[in-house]
């Protein structure tokens, strides 16, 4: 069975999404570049796979931010991926077809681990620092091929360094050639009111991967021009070790493209469990009340009403249950 943590098994929903915009989009577009890349990952005697999307804006000619999902692939004791925010130092050359960067920031990670006293398994949290160097080429239709070499330095896990191939795309362009300095500036909020229900998959982060169908009901609103905010009921579904059913609430970093039908977000909140069902002991039941929920998402907006939405969601729990919930379904904006 395909674990949370196969290559791009948990992000076809959001390459699906983006694909399809990509696809529909006008010449005229707002905003950066979004790039998947992936490779071989070595970490002292052995060797995996790696892969991470980005995300990526321009500070000015020469420096640059990002925000990165990486996964680490299946090292032995050790199932590892998270968030990452760097910033870049560049330098565009060849009339700005090329871009040599070198980039580093910290790195939030959550590791499917060995337990280490008593239990199958442990989730393991931590962080630790992302090093990146990156040669990017920018052919004249928006796409981009990239080399990166990553290196981790995890406190509490093993270090690691992965070389990655992929492509990128530039979701703005200046006109010329090359990268783009900085995003164009908004003058209004991306979201106004969103109500979405959707449906998919819980996937529990264990050494067996339990599955079970999950849905959800979300309230969206815009707080400001990239910020958002939204309140869902979350029912992660049966049969799996831990079942869940709470409320959350989320804001949300929001960017718009492609004249605002395209949106891609990450957000962060609390997660408070109303009903569960755990195999733990009584005395630590409490534990799992109160979780955080971190996800990406994506949507796509048809005409003034109705919006296509793909979430992944990360429960992070202090108990040994996360979990990677995967949605998609159908909004009315208002």
């Amino acid at each position: 069975m395909p674990t949370s943590r196969d290559c791009t098994h948990s992000f076809a929903p959001l390459l699906a999404l983006l694909s399809v915009a990509l696809a529909c989009a006008a010449p005229c577009a707002n905003a950066q570049e979004f790039s998947l890349l992936a490779g071989p990952l070595f970490s002292a005697s052995e060797t995996t796979y790696s892969w991470n999307g980005t995300y990526r804006e321009g500070l000015g000619r020469f420096a640059a931010w990002s925000f990165s999902w990486l996964n680490e692939g299946h090292l032995s004791g050790h199932h590892r991926d998270g968030q990452a925010l760097q910033a870049w130092g560049r330098l565009p050359l060849w009339n700005d077809r090329v871009e040599l960067s070198a980039g580093a920031g910290p790195y939030r990670y959550f590791d499917t681990t060995a337990a280490s006293a008593g239990g199958d398994y442990s989730n393991t949290h931590g962080w630790g620092v992302l090093g990146s160097l990156r040669a990017a080429y920018y052919f004249d239709r928006r796409w981009i091929a990239i080399a990166q070499l990553n290196h981790v330095h995890a406190f509490g896990g093993p270090n690691t360094t992965a070389l990655m191939l992929g492509v990128g795309y530039q979701l703005e362009v200046s006109g010329e050639r090359g990268p783009r300095q900085r995003p164009e500036p908004r003058t209004s909020k991306v979201t106004h009111d969103e109500l979405t229900v959707m449906f998919g998959k819980t996937i529990l982060n264990s050494d067996k991967s339990e599955s079970a169908k999950a849905g959800s009901l979300e309230y969206r609103r815009g707080l400001g021009r990239y910020v958002d905010v939204s309140a869902s009921y979350l029912h992660e579904g049966g049969h799996i070790q831990s079942r869940r059913d709470g409320i959350a609430a989320q804001l949300w970093a929001t960017r718009a493209f492609f004249d605002d039908s395209l949106t891609l977000s990450a957000g962060l909140g609390p997660y408070v469990a109303i009903n569960q069902t755990d195999q733990l002991p009584q005395d630590r039941m409490g534990d799992g009340r109160v979780s955080a929920l971190f996800a990406v998402s994506a949507s796509y907006r048809f005409g003034s009403r109705w919006v296509a939405r793909v979430t992944w969601n990360r429960v992070v729990t202090r108990y040994n249950r996360d979990t990677d919930v995967i949605e998609g379904g159908i909004g009315v904006r208002f």
